[in-house]
């Protein structure tokens, strides 16, 4: 392998992601700072999750080939609820957080609204989780070692960086999801969240073929996008506007909370 598919890979798992950090959070530290709070969530999630199933896997029969599957089904299912148990913590501590600059403000309305909190947070799921699932696999993409060479897939990196990107995109989308069912207590909304969340995850044990994973994937991103696009208080016409640059208020960078 090349250093051109390492940053190949990068560039398709990351690049969406970092193009909306630019454009979107960047010029603004308060969000800039819930993106970061929101990486560190994930990243705790993920640390209680590895250390059960550790422990699990620790106190089991290594021998025992269905077992080590069993536990490895388990591990990602616990992964998933921790993760979603951890987003509704933030989805508290930020309500407090938000209820807290309000009083410190001297303006009537909230330095930054739920909306842009609910993307701002899942942004930041998404890049540590996007992280985590590709970095070791980037590692390896500059070799030694040629992949196939056995007779596997040879899309082992372009598919690895294609299901990074899509993860990174579905926190995005799940996160506005979620905190808007929270926020309107529509737990049917929460319970989709996190029953796609589970479908994902699930869909990676396809894997070596690529084609079983990543186009459901890519179905079920299509969907939730367009459900967080209306969540948001997206139109078809504000998205034409949008588009066409005649509708700057459209912009998360120049949206006013409310």
């Amino acid at each position: 392998m090349t250093a051109a598919v390492f940053f190949g890979c990068t560039f398709i798992a990351f690049g969406p992601a970092v193009s909306l950090f630019l454009f979107t959070i960047a010029r603004e530290p308060l969000r800039v700072i819930f993106l970061i709070a929101g990486a560190f969530f994930w990243l705790v999630s993920l640390l209680l999750a590895s250390l059960v199933w550790f422990i699990s896997v620790q106190i089991s029969n290594k021998e025992s080939a269905s077992q080590q599957k069993g536990l490895l089904i388990f591990g990602v299912v616990l992964s998933v609820l921790l993760q979603e148990t951890f987003r509704f913590a933030y989805y508290k501590l930020l309500k407090k957080a938000n209820e807290g600059l309000l009083a410190l403000s001297q303006e009537e309305t909230m330095p930054i609204s739920i909306r842009q909190l609910a993307y701002v947070s899942g942004l930041g799921f998404g890049f540590m989780s996007g992280a985590f699932s590709v970095v070791n696999i980037l590692a390896d993409s500059v070799g030694p070692g040629t992949v196939g060479i056995h007779g596997d897939s040879q899309h082992y990196f372009l598919s690895s960086a294609f299901m990074t990107m899509a993860i990174i995109l579905l926190h995005m989308f799940w996160g506005v999801i979620f905190f808007d069912g929270c926020e309107k207590q529509r737990w049917l909304a929460v319970a989709a969240v996190v029953a796609s969340h589970l479908l994902v995850s699930s869909l990676t044990f396809q894997n070596p073929q690529y084609v079983s994973s990543l186009v459901p994937t890519y179905i079920v991103m299509f969907f939730m996008g367009i459900w967080a696009f209306y969540t948001a208080g997206g139109s078809l016409r504000n998205l034409k506007l949008c588009l066409t640059c005649k509708d700057k208020d459209f912009l998360l960078a120049n949206h006013r909370p409310r």
